[in-house]
């Protein structure tokens, strides 16, 4: 059975066994709940729906409303579901650092539950500001720190599926302690399944040469969600090359438009749905900084890149 992508798109999309595909504000250059110059989030929405997506993520707490009624009536009104939310920890720092994960949780996790969505994609503090460019502390985790990063975590994730049955998704990230392949096996394997799991960004992880699908393959226990996006191999060396930081190498588009980077989505998207096909793709490029008419027309294209390289992606 197939779903046709309406308007103007000849592109067919599976019903059957695919992962359902989505996008989210950072696609839109939406990082912070406020910023005069981020696309004004009505449009977002309304611009969602014109590329052809269905499923999208909250984005940062505030940008999209927060009322669950006047949210369930905007997404609602524009055929558009809730995926998942997201917050930021610092497990790492030591157990002060509980009490502003959880407040967080009860705001996103609260607000996002309400809506239907079932995950929560965790991002962990970066070693160096994703807004200053400002060096906060050393690049390495002490064996100290990754216990209580670990520890903190799967206390998180029980607590978030005893409150709201919505399951921990955790995001390694570029200028954090977990970015490698290596630091990313230990810290699932000081992580418990039942509580902690991989929220897997394509771009983050081969920002540090991961080689997703091997790693998919490896822990396919442990992949729970999955984010979609390609990092510019042109521009990659020089970035690692010469220590820029993650905000500065995003303004010089280091993410990049599919598929003009790597790595392929066809391969990944496949190798998770063969695990389990109500596993979420988000595409989730990193655009922040840019002109507000400049999203739209790449969110359309990449969606219809993503559908024409593989049989195994579905909308709803």
């Amino acid at each position: 059975m197939t779903d046709t992508i309406p308007a103007d798109s000849d592109v067919v999309v599976n019903k059957g066994p695919g992962l359902r595909i989505g996008t989210a504000p950072d696609s839109w250059g939406v990082w912070f709940p406020d910023d005069p110059k981020q696309v004004p989030w009505q449009r977002f929405l309304d611009e969602v729906v014109a590329s052809g997506y269905s499923w999208i993520e909250l984005g940062p707490y505030g940008y999209l409303p927060t009322d669950p009624h006047q949210l369930e009536d905007e997404l609602g009104s524009r055929g558009l579901k809730l995926s998942a939310g997201t917050v930021f920890t610092g497990f790492h720092k030591g157990d002060d650092q509980w009490q502003r994960a959880w407040d967080q949780a009860l705001a996103v996790a609260g607000l996002a539950s309400k809506l239907g969505a079932e995950h929560l994609v965790v991002i962990p503090d970066l070693w160096r500001s994703d807004a200053t460019s400002e060096v906060l502390e050393a690049r390495t985790l002490t064996d100290e720190q990754w216990t209580k990063l670990a520890a903190g975590h799967d206390r998180l994730g029980k607590a978030l599926l005893e409150e709201f049955g919505v399951q921990q998704q955790f995001h390694s990230h570029a200028d954090s302690h977990v970015g490698t392949t290596r630091e990313v096996l230990r810290f699932l394997d000081e992580t418990d399944p039942r509580y902690t799991n991989l929220c897997l960004d394509t771009g983050h992880f081969a920002y540090y040469g991961g080689d997703n699908v091997a790693l998919i393959q490896d822990r396919p226990d442990r992949i729970g969600y999955l984010h979609l996006k390609q990092v510019d191999t042109s521009l990659l060396f020089d970035v690692l090359k010469n220590d820029v930081p993650f905000a500065e190498a995003v303004s010089q588009g280091i993410m990049i438009e599919p598929p003009h980077g790597v790595p392929d989505l066809a391969p990944i998207i496949e190798a998770v749905a063969a695990i389990d096909s109500e596993i979420f793709a988000i595409v989730e490029q990193d655009m922040y900084g840019c002109d507000v008419d400049h999203p739209f027309p790449i969110a359309k294209r990449t969606r219809e890149h993503i559908f024409s390289c593989t049989h195994f992606a579905r909308v709803h």
